[in-house]
């Protein structure tokens, strides 16, 4: 299966467990992999014959600012599942959110969750 790559997209937002995090807000990075045949699209060059990326991009922004979540696996799976809605052409999706401002005490380079629908 082909696939469309969006890779390592920064979004602010407000999404956490802890009160703090939904006041102050942090920078989540996000990856997705939109599994489809890009057959006929590299064939005809045409768009239609594929999804496009600046579209998902805008979906991706609204879906991750405009609600607050506690957990990153909400953010994951209203991701997944609204794409899977919307683009018809997309059999499955592949999710992940990292959260490099977790507050633990420790070093490291960031949380996250992946997920595959």
């Amino acid at each position: 299966m082909d696939k469309i790559i969006l890779k390592n997209i920064k979004i602010y937002a407000y999404h956490g467990a802890i009160a703090e995090e939904n006041k102050l807000g942090q920078n989540f990075y996000i990856d997705l992999e939109l599994f489809l045949s890009l057959k006929e699209a590299g064939e005809t060059d045409e768009l239609e014959k594929s999804v496009s990326y600046a579209d998902i991009y805008q979906d991706l922004e609204k879906i991750v600012k405009i609600e607050n979540y506690k957990l990153i696996e909400k953010v994951a799976e209203k991701i997944a599942t609204s794409i899977l809605q919307k683009y018809k052409k997309i059999k499955n999706v592949r999710v992940q959110v990292r959260k490099p401002q977790a507050p633990i005490n420790g070093s490291f380079d960031y949380v996250g969750v992946e997920i595959y629908r």
